[in-house]
């Protein structure tokens, strides 16, 4: 009995080689015979770099660069073989960083600029840049900023913008130096940039924006895509993923010239996954909250779809059921299982999340779905 065990990491709390070890004890100790194969997933988000570094190898190097609010924290990459730089924004601007003093109104991707500036250094001729879990709302103008980009207000003062300050942009300045190197964007989204399905309406408010917050960081988008194309003539805006990770989709495109892909698929891709779920009697995948996101290019969607191609058996275990989960109808899923069916606090999550998960795949195991 073949079983191949492809989930995203359960955000804040394990990792996705975590998931699929605990996963894995499960049904080893509950069906005979059976072979386990593990293939942790991700889509640009948090665990991006982990799982490159599990399949392809590489070198983990760290740097100290500016965190979610500016300060100073130490964040990981991963430098490839063939001197592709995989960085995840997530490691220096991911909202668990923000903690309890979430606001995408003061958050900065400045730190990402700096990490993308130390891997050049360190001798990256590629850059793989992974976009989900952002705690900001910038469109990617900090990142620009780190990397030479200037932002000038009505009186041509330089300055830094936040989600906060987008709309006192008058003026983009390029770069004496160009940045040459090709850069490939793993995306987790498609959403456009501003608008009722853009960033700021379907993703600030869980990064601690209120209504109000909302409109005022959808107008910030709306003004600074206006100013990329008066000052870039590049029309970001309704780029399928421009709205990913705050607008940085959008500003990926404007300012590194980068290439949009489904992040899911290029990490799928490089697992060489579909030749491992040809093997597979049962797939198994999942990720932290299931919710209206889920089917949307997540690892959920990225794993069934392929599955459902080779006519693959899939279940899901995830850790809870969030808003919209009854989407997951639209896929090739026989069963759903949540780890976690009552409310509880984040701590308390934290501190039971192994057993809950044992515990779910226990039951799943046991009950006939292979």
């Amino acid at each position: 009995m073949n079983i191949l065990i492809a989930p995203d990491s359960f955000k804040g709390t394990l990792t996705a080689q975590q998931v699929c070890d605990i996963i894995g004890q499960a049904f080893a100790e509950t069906i005979n015979n059976a072979k386990i194969v593990k293939s942790p997933a991700a889509d640009g988000g948090e665990g991006l770099c982990a799982c490159m570094h599990e399949i392809l190898g590489g070198e983990l190097k760290n740097a100290v660069v500016s965190g979610v609010f500016g300060e100073k924290i130490s964040a990981e990459y991963l430098m490839l073989s063939d001197k592709t730089a995989v960085i995840e924004m997530a490691a220096c601007a991911g909202l668990p960083l923000a903690g309890k003093n979430k606001n995408p109104e003061k958050s900065t991707t400045f730190g990402v600029g700096e990490l993308i500036n130390d891997a050049v250094s360190n001798g990256a001729e590629k850059i793989l840049l992974g976009l989900g879990g952002s705690a900001t709302n910038d469109c990617g103008f900090g990142m620009a900023a780190a990397l030479g980009w200037k932002f000038l207000d009505e009186n041509c003062n330089a300055f830094v913008p936040v989600g906060g300050t987008l709309t006192k942009v008058a003026k983009i300045v390029k770069p004496e130096k160009t940045f040459d190197i090709p850069v490939t964007v793993a995306c987790d989204v498609e959403n456009p940039l501003y608008g009722k399905n853009g960033a700021a309406y379907i993703f600030a408010q869980q990064k601690g924006a209120d209504t109000a917050m909302v409109e005022r960081l959808d107008s910030g988008l709306r003004h600074a895509a206006e100013i990329i194309k008066n000052d870039l003539s590049i029309e970001a805006a309704g780029i399928k993923g421009a709205g990913a990770a705050g607008g940085m989709g959008a500003g990926a495109v404007a300012f590194l010239n980068a290439e949009l892909k489904k992040g899911i698929d290029i990490l799928l891709d490089a697992a060489d996954f579909d030749k491992k779920a040809a093997d597979a009697d049962l797939i198994i995948t999942g990720e932290g909250r299931l919710d209206f996101q889920s089917v949307n290019g997540k690892v959920i969607s990225g794993v069934a779809k392929r599955a459902a191609r080779l006519n693959k058996k899939v279940i899901t275990i995830c850790g809870s059921r969030g808003n919209g989960a009854e989407e997951i109808k639209k896929l090739c899923i026989s069963e759903v299982y949540f780890a976690c069916e009552i409310e509880k606090s984040f701590e308390e999550v934290k501190r039971t999340c192994k057993e809950d998960l044992y515990n779910i795949a226990l039951k799943a195991a046991k009950s006939g779905v292979v």
